[in-house]
């Protein structure tokens, strides 16, 4: 493949290792516009006349898409190299922008389902986990600090692409014409982005790797699957993801409707305030809690995620609309939760099955947030329109989803509880070809 061969990508003796968490940056930064596709829904509902729930389908389609080229490219981004992974990465979610710009052009919807749903979704796949095994070799010492940096930049791209995105539909306009030069411009602008942390990024020498890797257990992607330890792990972040992204979807309309009924209502913009603190959580939490995982350990970190998280839904669904300070303040936590899981899994995978093929384990672990990303909304939504159909108002039309929640939740800790250590008939015999 030639520049982008794994072995034109090993680093010289005298390479930092801290340039490598901006390389992932670069890519997880772009990707995370993910999280800002709400921005264009409204205009493409006005100009193609779409429903809500057809104006999200891109949206779906691309978190369905990231986890299951998550789980069947894993083990060709460990077998290709961060290079080729982050290439391929930029060359699908810059041409998806670019498919859906002709979609919004000429008003073919499908066309933008597909270019942002399917081939953009595919970017996000491979680009989310390209540089997961890479960071942890480099930093054996502190990887839950060294993935949470990286995958820190996808919970915060929104808060770039947000403003961003908007400032330019306000510019081209909310037309298909409109629509499809801010597209374009996101195409072109993203494609140049990551480009610089496909330049940038490498792998440890193959004597250090070697070494690192002899060091730590060593469990194949095929036999991890294998172990009750990587479907506990399964449950776990399925769960709290659908317990965080359930609020994450629906936040604007949700802080709104629960104070509707008070003295003082939520404003529109009050609201988008609330959307983005939550996103400030999100991305806080990726560094702050998977860095603390270091220092406290995998388990006792996810019992944090998922008992405390449990006792926060507990406290919202009891105070109904009785303080603004504690939905807030709940909800963030919440969020924190929700980024920090998504930071803190690839050093637990690390610690259960060593680095030998951390990031194809990862990949297949991925199809649990496929699956979360479709339960969460669902569950709030569905339940939200229901209890609206008969005639409930305020925090009625969520109690039920957060006893849901929480139920979820209580399901993840106890399968936390049961993660042991794998059993050694699970490792692999010969460490030689571990650093392929």
């Amino acid at each position: 493949m030639g520049f982008l061969d794994r072995s034109r990508t090993v680093a010289p003796p005298d390479w930092n290792r801290w340039l490598v968490p901006p390389a992932a940056l670069s890519v997880h930064l772009a990707i995370g516009q993910a999280y800002a596709w709400s921005v264009f829904k409204p205009p493409l509902e006005g100009a193609l006349g779409l429903s809500g729930t057809q104006s999200a389908l891109p949206f779906q389609l691309g978190i369905v898409m990231l986890g299951l080229s998550a789980a069947f490219g894993g083990t060709l981004v460990e077998r290709n190299g961060p290079r080729w992974a982050m290439f391929v990465s930029a060359t699908c979610f810059s041409s998806g922008f670019l498919i859906s710009a002709l979609g919004a052009w000429t008003g073919q919807f499908w066309l933008v389902v597909l270019g942002y749903g399917f081939v953009g979704g595919i970017g996000l796949g491979i680009g989310y986990i390209s540089p997961v095994s890479t960071l942890i070799k480099w930093f054996p010492d502190r990887p839950g600090m060294a993935t949470g940096i990286a995958i820190m930049g996808f919970g915060g791209g929104a808060l770039i692409a947000s403003p961003w995105s908007a400032q330019m539909l306000e510019s081209f306009g909310r037309d298909s014409t409109g629509i499809a030069q801010t597209f374009l411009v996101h195409g072109v602008v993203y494609a140049v982005f990551m480009s610089v942390g496909v330049l940038l990024v490498r792998v440890p020498a193959e004597v250090v790797e070697r070494k690192i890797v002899r060091s730590a257990v060593n469990v194949s992607a095929r036999n991890a699957v294998r172990t009750p330890q990587f479907w506990c792990l399964w449950v776990v972040l399925c769960f709290n993801v659908t317990a965080g992204i359930g609020i994450l979807e629906k936040a604007s309309p949700m802080i709104r409707d629960f104070f509707a009924g008070t003295a003082a209502p939520v404003a529109v913009g009050a609201a988008a305030g609330f959307v983005a603190l939550l996103s400030l959580a999100n991305m806080a939490g990726r560094i702050v809690w998977s860095s603390t995982s270091d220092l406290v350990g995998r388990k006792n970190v996810y019992r944090v995620y998922l008992g405390v998280g449990a006792l926060t839904y507990l406290a919202l669904a009891l105070a109904g609309n009785a303080s603004k300070v504690l939905f807030v303040v709940g909800a963030m936590l919440i969020l924190s939760f929700y980024g920090g899981g998504f930071a803190t899994i690839p050093a637990y995978l690390k610690d259960l099955f060593g680095t030998y093929q951390v990031g194809a384990i990862h990949g297949r672990l991925l199809t649990a947030w496929s699956l979360a990303g479709v339960l969460g909304p669902l569950i709030v939504n569905a339940i939200a329109d229901s209890q609206k159909a008969a005639g409930k108002t305020g925090p009625d039309l969520y109690t039920t989803s957060l006893y849901i929640m929480i139920a979820l939740l209580a399901v993840g800790f106890a399968a936390n509880e049961l993660v042991r250590p794998v059993a050694a008939k699970h490792h692999e015999p010969v460490l030689e070809g571990a650093s392929r």
